[in-house]
């Protein structure tokens, strides 16, 4: 198991912070939140690019992927979720970074159309991502909070470079037993969100363990190059502990988690 964390735990932290923080709590990547508030946006110039590259190399750190917010499944013309999604891949190749991270936001289509859009969309894009050395990774969200809801767009636009991130959050809230989950985006995988919470009316994050969320059985059987990215809400909720002081524990508990069973 390789381990990582989301900015979205610590929103608006420089990176060189954001390296430091993972370097010395032994995790080994970060995901990065692509949005015009964060450090790392799609505006960034050439050298500011070459400035981020430098700060995860000299710390040891990979980049895992680029948490973008392109909603693939959405309503309205294709041009402008599509120059988006281009340009999140253009900062993915520039970064080094193996994943981009899109939303499915569908809304209230049809479950037929919104897949059509979103395969349609993702397919259009896959063999300039394929050149670029990027894969596009639609997570378990909204729109499409199981593992079945993904693994059926994905599928069906057929592309190596077209995967899925497992947030196991959605698919619990979807009522999708983890195993289940597992089975149907296993070979999709791209790597897989963890966090916890209270409750479904509660999602406000705890410290991994704390919650009600089977980590145990969405860890079980993960293999060795697995990547698994503790996505810690806090950008939603500015009452929670700070991510910092939890990220050594976490890491311990997700190690014992994936540990494999005697």
């Amino acid at each position: 198991m390789k381990l990582a964390f989301s900015t979205l735990g610590v929103p608006g932290t420089p990176v060189a912070e954001v390296v430091r923080l993972a370097a010395e709590n032994g995790y080994q990547g970060v995901e990065l939140r692509v949005h015009p508030e964060e450090p790392v946006h799609l505006g960034l110039s050439a050298l500011e690019r070459a400035d981020v590259v430098e700060a995860f190399k000299a710390g040891g750190v990979e980049i895992l992927a680029l948490a973008g917010y392109v909603r693939v499944a959405a309503e309205g013309d294709d041009e402008p979720v599509l120059a988006e999604l281009s340009e999140l891949v253009k900062l993915a190749r520039d970064l080094g970074a193996p994943f981009v991270r899109v939303f499915p936001g569908g809304g209230d289509q049809e479950r037929e159309e919104a897949d059509a859009t979103a395969a349609r969309r993702l397919g259009s894009v896959a063999p300039a991502a394929a050149d670029m050395g990027v894969s596009i990774l639609l997570e378990t969200h909204d729109s499409h909070r199981a593992g079945l809801d993904v693994a059926r767009v994905v599928a069906t636009v057929g592309h190596p470079r077209v995967g899925a991130i497992w947030d196991v959050l959605h698919t619990w809230l979807a009522g999708e037993e983890p195993a289940a989950a597992r089975a149907v985006l296993a070979p999709h995988l791209g790597y897989i969100q963890v966090k916890d919470v209270a409750s479904a009316e509660d999602l406000t994050p705890l410290p991994l363990g704390s919650g009600v969320l089977p980590l145990a059985e969405c860890l079980d059987e993960l293999g060795p190059d697995t990547w698994v990215c503790w996505e810690y809400e806090k950008r939603w909720h500015a009452g929670a502990a700070e991510l910092p002081g939890l990220l050594d524990a976490g890491r311990d508990h997700l190690l014992r988690l994936g540990a494999p069973k005697q």
